[in-house]
């Protein structure tokens, strides 16, 4: 079984907006993110990107434009000498009641399978409470964090743990 390291990826991959991420023009990517991933995955962990989108159903933005922002991200991880091994979006609005819109923990399970994943022993990194609440259901270890600095730290307990 793989262990991995489950993040969202509006304010941890890059800057946060209230309207939306709609395109690869609006992407703002944070140039600290790489050198964890890198870090991360020299350490055995797999990198899964676990994120709502629910900006497709309301119709402001499409599966296309979101499949060239995750095409950006994995290139300026490239640059970086790692990679994000899949991205998991939920294109739901929360009032369709899915099982994939975090805090639900469709995506997890769906990696975890996909992945051969040991849910126990991997990690779930957002911003929000829904991406503790998800982590938590799925048995995942779970961290809210709220900057670089944040995520420095976990990542270097993490590492330090493992």
């Amino acid at each position: 079984m793989n262990k991995a390291i489950f993040f969202d990826r509006d304010g941890i991959i890059n800057k946060e907006r209230s309207d939306y991420v709609k395109n690869v023009q609006e992407l703002e990517l944070f140039p600290e993110f790489p050198k964890f991933v890198k870090s991360l995955k020299e350490h055995g962990f797999l990198i899964m990107v676990i994120t709502n989108q629910s900006a497709i159903n309301r119709g402001l933005m499409t599966e296309s434009s979101l499949d060239k922002i995750h095409a950006k991200i994995q290139a300026h991880m490239k640059t970086n000498s790692t990679s994000i091994d899949h991205f998991y979006y939920c294109p739901h609005r929360p009032d369709e009641n899915c099982d994939c819109r975090k805090p639900k923990s469709g995506l997890l399970f769906r990696a975890a399978n996909d992945f051969s994943i040991e849910l126990t022993s991997s990690w779930m990194i957002g911003d929000s409470d829904s991406d503790v609440i998800a982590g938590q259901n799925a048995g995942c270890k779970t961290r809210k964090i709220n900057g670089m600095k944040s995520l420095s730290h976990l990542i270097n307990q993490i590492l330090c743990n493992n």
